[in-house]
């Protein structure tokens, strides 16, 4: 995967570290990006406290530089790896294809925890393939070759999101956890994610929304 960017001590005055999960900032992720924003690559261990949900976590891309790439990145922080400051920028990455109950929600803090336990304090390799209306980079998530959203499917933590994603292997390994009654499935009647969303909106708004299945 060519043009990793390398994370690299800033030569500029220190500037106070800025820590937006409340981590020491040695444990924040930082990711390498490749310039096209097509994929990019762990180049730390995500800690866990920035997984905020079963299919989401925060990323920190070290950047050079270079303003070629800087126009590539968004929101700049500085964070600690190894003693040396870094500049990185932050992205919020969304798990594609995925669903994952909200924390709120029966199931929601047991998904959050299958998360961490395929990617908390490893590095992984995320392939983008856009933004959704959160700005949230949607992409598919690799830890140690293993596809992050099939475990999450195969094991219950997770439903396919067939609004978003066609995709048939996500289909197929979701019946099969259904079918074994891991997980979520445990529950004869769990309730969809997006629906539960729904409802809290018209709740908050007093306003009915229809949702198809």
């Amino acid at each position: 995967m060519g043009n990793i960017l390398r994370s690299q001590k800033q030569q500029q005055k220190p500037q106070e570290p800025v820590d937006p999960h409340g981590l020491k900032p040695a444990t924040a992720a930082i990711a390498a990006l490749t310039r096209d924003l097509r994929s990019f690559e762990s180049s730390s261990v995500v800690n866990v406290n920035c997984i905020g949900d079963g299919d989401g976590f925060t990323a920190y891309v070290a950047i050079r530089d270079d303003p070629r790439e800087l126009a590539n990145v968004p929101q700049e922080v500085i964070i600690i790896c190894s003693g040396n400051e870094i500049l990185a920028r932050k992205y919020r990455i969304r798990l594609r294809g995925v669903d994952a109950p909200e924390l709120k929600m029966p199931y929601g803090k047991e998904s959050k925890n299958a998360l961490e336990k395929l990617i908390g304090g490893k590095s992984t390799k995320i392939y983008v393939y856009g933004q959704d209306q959160f700005e949230r980079y949607v992409g598919d998530i690799y830890c140690d070759s293993v596809f992050i959203q099939e475990e999450m499917l195969r094991n219950g933590h997770a439903w396919h999101f067939k609004n978003y994603d066609r995709r048939p292997e996500f289909s197929a390994w979701e019946r099969k956890a259904r079918a074994a009654r891991k997980g979520l499935w445990a529950s004869r009647n769990p309730e969809k994610p997006w629906h539960w969303r729904r409802d809290e909106r018209n709740e908050r708004h007093g306003t009915i929304e229809v949702y198809s299945s």
